[in-house]
This record gives C-alpha cells, structure tokens and sequence, in this order.
C-alpha cells in the first residue's frame, strides 16, 4: 500500500474543511433568506408610519403631552422627543434629534441610558416574542426600566457635567415628496444591509457549530453567566445580543430557539437580561462619539440586568412550589 506523504495529508484536511464550510454556507442560507424576509416585513411598514408620524407633527403632539413628567427626572419637554422617536425607532434616530437640540452632557447621559433600554421596541420585541417570551412582559420591563433608570442617573451624576460641543443644528422642514424619497433610498439601503448581514450570521453560526466553537464558548462563558443568572446554554444568544443588538442577532437567537438548542424557558430567562442590556458594543461606540461615557450607560443597565434576572429566577420557582 502507498502511504500518504504530510502534504497529501494537509490536503486531505485541507479539501475536508473546505467542503465542511460550504456546507454550512448551503445550510444556513435557507433560514437566512427566511429570517431576512420575516424582519424586512416588520420593519419596513414600521419605519414608514413612524416616518409619516414624524412628518405630519403626531409624535411631537405626543412629546409635548409628555414633558411634564420629563421634569421630574431632570430633563427638559424636548426630552419627550427623543424618547419617543428611540421607543418606535432605534438607537441612531435618537441620537440624531439629541444631536438636533440643546441637551447638557448630563441631559444626553440620562436620554442615552433611555433610550439603549427603550429603543426599536416593536421590532425587538417581535424578535423576543419569538424567542420565547410574552409582548407584554417585554415591553412593560423595557419602558419601566428606562424610567428607573433615568431617576438613579439622575440622583447619581453631577450636577454640572458641561454642554454639549455639538453644534445644535435647526431641524428643517422637508416636503412630503422629499421625506419620501429620503426614506424609500433609507430603506433600500437598511434591506441590503440586514440581508447581508443576517445571511453571514447564520453562515457564522452554522461554521461555529460545525466545529464545536458553540461548546467552547459555552464553557468560556458559562462561570460569568451562572453570576448573572443564565444557564449556560445562553452563551451563543447572548453574545449575539450584546455584539450585533436584538435586531441584526435575530437570526441566530430565532435558530437557536427553533432547532432546539436551547430551551424556550432559558430563551425567556435570558430575554428579561437583554431586554434590559444588549448591543452593548456599537451603541456604546455611538454615544461614546457624541461625548457621552459608555460607563454611565454600561454599568447601571448591566447591573440592573442582573438583579432582573434573579428576581425572574425567584418569581418562577416560587410559582413551581
């Protein structure tokens, strides 16, 4: 018999490897193409009524009715605003009426932990529906949280944290014809954006399964998840949520749930931590470039995500008894 040199061997593993990628890549597409539509037919329609909302003067009607208790926690009525706008919208679009107005550096700290813990709800909370958890527990959670969490910033931080460098810029008053087209090329850019981006993350996902990566991971980060309530089995669903957001994660959290891999009752634990504290990379980037500090709006949601979840933990087993 021949035996086989190193280098036939190396491409033996090599061909193997290869072959086992493609196979991911052939897997994952059928649920990317999936999850890509089913996100694109909520947040579109979305998108557009908050953009007609916004246009015809509807949501300010609403901030204004709002503002008095905007007072109470340290922030004035346009506050209402931003709130509102990162509740129906995301984080971007908070930040783009933040940057719009005359805020304090301690005004934008208190909106920024607003609206990180209150942002995209009906989209994000779609995406945990599916993932296990009731709408209403969700949404309750996610609005009261953001208020609890306005009124410690606003015992806890100076008084006096300075203003803003931004130049304040005058909001201008676009035609009906030109909010259109403005979000119709917004849109086709987002679609294209979210269809590559869900497609590589379900190949990603698919290749870390492949090769055993999840397990790994798992063991990694089981020890700090077990301190803040999670089984283990949420390792891969919670990075997802904290690195790419419930948004752009919802593939990977969806097909986790779906096949099997982690049970709804942990999806639903795990649901209450990032419902509170996710996407805690790109968001803190974002808010870090307008000049205000991902620690204030890092560590109070983490810390608050925990005692959530370990209250979940002591509600579900006194029910069990």
């Amino acid at each position: 018999m021949k035996k086989v040199g190193k280098s036939q061997l190396d491409s033996l593993n090599h061909s193997l490897i290869f072959r086992r990628i493609a196979g991911c890549i052939k897997n994952a597409m059928p649920s990317a193409i999936k999850t890509s539509l089913w996100f694109l037919k909520i947040t579109i329609p979305i998108s557009l009524t908050v953009t007609l909302l916004y246009h015809f003067g509807i949501l300010n009607v609403i901030s204004e009715f709002l503002s008095p208790a905007f007072n109470l926690i340290g922030l004035k009525g346009e506050a209402a605003l931003v709130y509102i706008t990162s509740a129906f919208l995301n984080v971007y679009s908070a930040i783009a009426v933040i940057t719009s107005l005359n805020f304090t550096l301690r005004e934008m700290t208190i909106l920024g932990i607003m609206s990180l813990i209150a942002h995209n709800l009906i989209v994000e909370t779609t995406v945990q529906k599916k993932t296990g958890s009731k709408v209403w527990h969700i949404i309750t959670l996610r609005i009261i949280s953001s208020i609890v969490a306005a009124i410690i910033l606003n015992l806890l931080l100076p008084a006096q944290m300075g203003t803003s460098s931004l130049g304040l810029h005058q909001i201008s008053n676009p035609t009906f014809k030109e909010v259109l087209s403005a979000w119709t090329v917004s849109s086709l850019k987002l679609s294209i954006k979210i269809v590559v981006l869900i497609t590589l993350l379900m190949i990603l996902q698919k290749i870390l399964i492949e090769f055993k990566i999840t397990d790994l991971l798992t063991k990694i980060f089981g020890p700090f998840l077990k301190v803040m309530g999670l089984p283990g089995s949420t390792s891969v669903m919670w990075m997802a949520a904290n690195l790419l957001g419930l948004a752009y994660g919802s593939a990977i959290m969806i097909d986790e749930v779906e096949s099997g891999r982690i049970a709804k009752q942990e999806a639903d634990l795990l649901n209450f931590h990032i419902a509170i504290s996710h996407s805690n990379l790109e968001d803190l980037i974002l808010y870090a470039a307008i000049g205000v500090s991902a620690w204030w709006l890092f560590l109070p949601r983490l810390g608050m995500a925990i005692i959530v979840v370990w209250g979940r933990r002591f509600v579900i087993s006194y029910k069990e008894r």
